[in-house]
């Protein structure tokens, strides 16, 4: 994996490591919500929820806009699915292992039966 590739995975990890911004991406995901509309759901300052959604803009899992005075956020499905494809990634490189790990096994019971 490129070195750039591996700064976007940190930040698309980073963002989704926190619980709040998880909830976040799900709720612009379902549709677009204004910034305002979105601090109303949580029980902490406009300015952390700003926070979090800075957060997963900056990793591209969403995307704002202005409608006069309001913030709109919605999320970025492609970048939601790139995250999938990583760990997809990741998944095959642990079933190789396992597959592999297998093979010995079967191999040891062969020869020792």
């Amino acid at each position: 994996m490129a070195e750039i590739d591996e700064d976007r995975a940190d930040a698309l990890f980073h963002a989704l490591a926190d619980r709040t911004r998880r909830d976040i991406l799900r709720r612009v995901l379902a549709g677009e919500h204004s910034v305002s509309a979105l601090a109303e759901k949580y029980d902490m300052s406009f300015a952390a929820v700003q926070k979090h959604v800075a957060v997963l803009e900056k990793a591209g899992l969403i995307v704002k806009r202005r409608d006069g005075r309001q913030q709109m956020a919605s999320g970025d499905v492609e970048a939601v699915r790139s995250v999938s494809s990583m760990l997809d990634e990741i998944e095959q490189i642990w079933r190789g292992r396992i597959a592999r790990i297998d093979d010995i096994l079967a191999a040891e019971v062969t020869d020792n039966p």
